[in-house]
């Protein structure tokens, strides 16, 4: 047998998952998760629809998502490409899971949950960055939330800055463009780009 098909042989090859893993998962958040939201810049959103699933990250100021009380936050919607492929399955299928990672930290926390797109004036408001409000609001009411060890950062790497990969040791977005378009002028593309993000952030 090379390929698991049933719970069954997935326990047999795992086996139960030790208590302590099992008991940081809540229904709410508590203190140290608030502390661990309020300092990420960074967050990962999943969500699934109808067509599959979408994994997208989102990010801003430390303590961007808000926390309105125990059992909800608030992920203000900032300007991107426009394919909405998140907001499409929220509309379709309400659960989402976040990961929230920490610059240099290597614990994560991870929260389960159900979305709203919520246009409420208030809650726009509290997304405003400058003179630009959010078009929309996530309001994710908490199912889940626990914190995730160190191991994957601590393997990968992640915050060890003497294994960060030189940017230009990769393809650029304007030669990744040239190998989808038959003619693209990544020269003048590349150009534009920086003010291009910074006139389109908020």
């Amino acid at each position: 047998m090379t390929t698991i098909t049933t719970l069954d042989e997935l326990l047999a090859l795992y086996g139960e998952s030790h208590e302590r893993s099992r008991r940081k998962e809540l229904p709410r958040l508590i203190d140290p998760y608030r502390a661990l939201i309020q300092a990420s810049p960074f967050v990962v959103l999943a969500s699934a629809g109808p067509d599959g699933l979408d994994c997208s990250p989102r990010g801003d100021a430390s303590g961007f998502v808000q926390i309105l009380d125990d059992q909800t936050l608030l992920l203000p919607d900032r300007p991107g490409n426009n394919r909405i492929d998140s907001l499409r399955n929220i509309v379709q299928n309400p659960h989402v899971a976040l990961l929230f990672l920490i610059p240099g930290v290597g614990e994560s926390l991870r929260v389960n949950g159900r979305a709203q797109i919520s246009l409420d004036p208030e809650l726009l408001e509290r997304g405003r960055v400058g003179d630009k409000l959010p078009r929309s609001v996530l309001r994710i009411d908490i199912d889940s939330c626990y914190f995730q060890c160190s191991k994957a950062a601590l393997r990968s790497g992640l915050w060890d800055l003497s294994r960060q990969v030189e940017r230009a040791s990769l393809p650029s977005a304007g030669d990744i463009f040239r190998c989808i378009y038959e003619e693209f002028d990544v020269e003048a593309y590349e150009r534009d780009l920086q003010q291009r993000q910074r006139s389109s952030l908020y």
